[in-house]
């Protein structure tokens, strides 16, 4: 599956240059603390990128070990169908129905619960990376936002927007927590 594309990383390498002419002017340091924290958030964005992309392979993954067991359960299904109307016949006609068919019908019904199981459990597993892709997919996106404020708040000289940056990054932590203990 395609890494998710990480659109602040332009605005990251934009702020760090227009950071680093500002402190070689000696004017406001505290750009140094918005270009340092934006490289943090970007480290914090590309781990969620990955931890997000894994569980979305694994997600498909699930999803069609489920497809296939859901294919095995009818295929069960169809055989047993075949041998029950082969049998239907076989009276139709006056004869005996074979006995190994009754059997084979009755094994066959006895697997389908078994693929059944395990298809609803792959189903399961999937939509759990599912949800858990969500979250990071989340995370990812207010790191980037943060980011983008961040370099807002160099361009425009506003403290006040970094702070709302460091806000949307300390919201992107708390789905990066989610995702991986949750």
């Amino acid at each position: 599956m395609d890494e998710i594309e990480n659109y602040a990383e332009h605005i990251h390498e934009q702020s760090n240059e227009h950071a680093h002419h500002i402190l070689s002017e000696g004017k406001d340091r505290w750009v140094l603390f918005v270009a340092l924290s934006t490289a943090l958030i970007a480290v914090l964005a590309a781990i969620t990128g990955l931890l997000a992309g894994e569980h979305a392979d694994e997600a498909m993954l699930a999803q069609i070990h489920s497809s296939d067991q859901w294919a095995y359960y009818q295929a069960k299904g169809i055989k047993s169908e075949t041998l029950n109307q082969t049998g239907k016949i076989l009276l139709a006609m006056g004869k005996t129905p074979i006995a190994a068919d009754e059997e084979k019908i009755k094994e066959n019904k006895k697997e389908q619960a078994e693929i059944k199981e395990k298809a609803e459990d792959f189903q399961k597993e999937s939509n759990t990376h599912v949800a858990k892709h969500s979250v990071f997919a989340r995370g990812i996106t207010l790191f980037q936002i943060s980011i983008a404020i961040g370099a807002i708040s160099i361009i425009v000289k506003r403290k006040s927007l970094w702070l709302v940056s460091i806000g949307f990054a300390c919201i992107g932590v708390f789905f990066l927590i989610q995702g991986v203990w949750f």
